[in-house]
């Protein structure tokens, strides 16, 4: 009973906010609370909330003090040389936008944290998408897969995690799984590449009326600045559709005082700017990535200590820090709110046992003869139960029983640990990782949106590092 009803509530939960029924939020606190009594253990409610709010509680603050570091460091003008590059690829044209997306996405990726990545990506080229009249849920999406892929490095944790459970050196895992992620990750670029020749096909190429090609990414970083003047004009693409008019009513515009703030994000001339300090917070930053990968001391301390240090650093005066904290408070209390939503959700599938049921049924259905291909089989389960669960509950309480049960048959643990990463790609999008709270929240698209868009391109993605796996020996 309680395996039914809770794929029932996940279900549901996914429906509503689907069908935009109800907000995340919303979906997140009652949906469970309602699932809680229906197992008869409402009298145990708070018990569950409150375990699940403890054990999210350093993620939420990490999450408050990050977007409040990388913001500075946005403001400063720290990425903005790192922004440039990607503009003067881009240019104007839509399908080389979602490219670059993708390749700075995973360039970030590197240090093995999706809210960093998710923060720079989308301040970066969200200003491209709304100037472009472009489709967000494909920035969003592409930026998805691509931390995905790289979230498998020893250090995002994933990879840490399989490591840990199965007792094997994380190095012995990620190593051979190279080739197979290096496949992932060009199978997300080129995808990237089909959209967005769908996009210039929606769209047209598009350019800047009578600007140079320095002037015109100089604009596009100041979009919507009024900086530089200039408007967008349409070309046509041979043999491409597009519509007539660049759509910004569908797809974003100028219009709106939160897209209007988020698109001066990055003008060149913002008063905000220090460049004088740039080594510095470039030295910070580095710092404080290598204290996280080194694990010197708890990522949220680390980001507390960071995000005071830039602040007195960079803006010495008491109102200015004031204003850098009250400007990014918009992005903290939204992300910050719906990881501590995403606790009641947690926090009821795990008290109630309604997890546990779930993944002991799915292990029990694995057919006695298909036991000698059980890195396969891990490797197929790893994309429903790593999006339907957290990465902890995946790895050290379903992949230890998969791992005993290939052993049987030969299987060994280290085969069984690569497979459980495959299901990461799609694992980035599911409603109980905080960071696509990040991600969604600044790129100011619908959840439910952004899942009916991924889910199936990500899925892909992830068959695509299985397959190259097997074919390359390492699975």
């Amino acid at each position: 009973m309680l395996t039914i009803l809770g794929f029932a509530m996940i279900a549901t939960f996914l429906a509503l906010i689907m069908t935009k029924k109800m907000s995340p939020i919303a979906a997140l606190v009652l949906i469970p609370a309602l699932f809680c009594v229906a197992v008869g253990k409402g009298a145990h409610l708070g018990d569950y909330v409150i375990d699940g709010v403890s054990s999210l509680a350093p993620t939420a603050a990490m999450l408050m003090f990050a977007i409040v570091y990388f913001g500075v460091m946005i403001d400063v003008g720290l990425f903005d040389p790192v922004v440039r590059g990607i503009l003067r690829f881009c240019k104007a044209d839509p399908m080389r936008v979602v490219v670059g997306t993708a390749v700075l996405a995973a360039i970030v990726s590197l240090d093995g944290d999706g809210s960093t990545t998710f923060m720079i990506t989308v301040s970066a080229m969200y200003p491209l998408y709304k100037r472009l009249g472009m489709n967000l849920v494909v920035m969003t999406g592409v930026a998805a897969m691509a931390n995905g892929v790289m979230n498998t490095v020893p250090w995002g944790g994933p990879t840490a995690r399989a490591a840990t459970a199965l007792k094997l050196d994380a190095a012995d895992i990620f190593v051979p799984m190279i080739p197979a992620l290096l496949v992932g990750l060009l199978g997300v670029l080129g995808l990237a590449y089909l959209l967005g020749l769908r996009e210039r096909r929606r769209l047209g190429a598009l350019r800047l009326d009578g600007e140079s090609v320095e002037t015109k990414e100089t604009v596009l970083v100041g979009a919507g600045t009024g900086a530089g003047g200039g408007g967008l004009e349409k070309r046509p693409v041979a043999g491409g559709g597009g519509a007539d008019d660049v759509d910004n009513d569908r797809d974003g515009g100028d219009g709106g005082d939160d897209d209007g703030d988020l698109l001066k994000g990055l003008d060149p001339n913002r008063p905000t700017l220090r460049p004088r300090l740039y080594w510095f917070n470039a030295l910070l930053t580095g710092t404080l990535i290598t204290a996280m990968i080194l694990e010197l001391l708890p990522i949220p301390v680390l980001f507390l200590l960071g995000a005071a240090l830039a602040l007195s650093v960079n803006y010495p005066r008491l109102p200015d820090q004031k204003a850098r904290i009250a400007a990014h408070a918009d992005n903290v209390l939204n992300v910050s709110g719906m990881v501590f939503a995403a606790a009641v959700f947690t926090g009821v599938l795990q008290g109630t046992g309604m997890v546990d049921h779930m993944a002991g049924w799915l292990v029990d259905t694995v057919p006695e003869g298909l036991g000698p291909h059980m890195a396969l089989v891990t490797g197929v389960l790893s994309l429903p139960l790593t999006y339907f669960m957290s990465n902890d509950g995946f790895y050290f309480g379903v992949l230890p029983v998969l791992a005993e049960a290939g052993a049987a048959h030969g299987v060994t643990p280290l085969e069984m640990a690569r497979a459980s990463l495959v299901g990461q790609p799609l694992h980035m999008s599911s409603p109980l990782v905080p960071a696509v709270y990040v991600l969604v929240g600044m790129a100011r698209v619908e959840f439910g949106d952004h899942t009916r868009f991924v889910v199936k391109w990500a899925a892909l993605t992830c068959l695509l590092i299985l397959a190259a796996g097997i074919l390359f020996g390492t699975i």
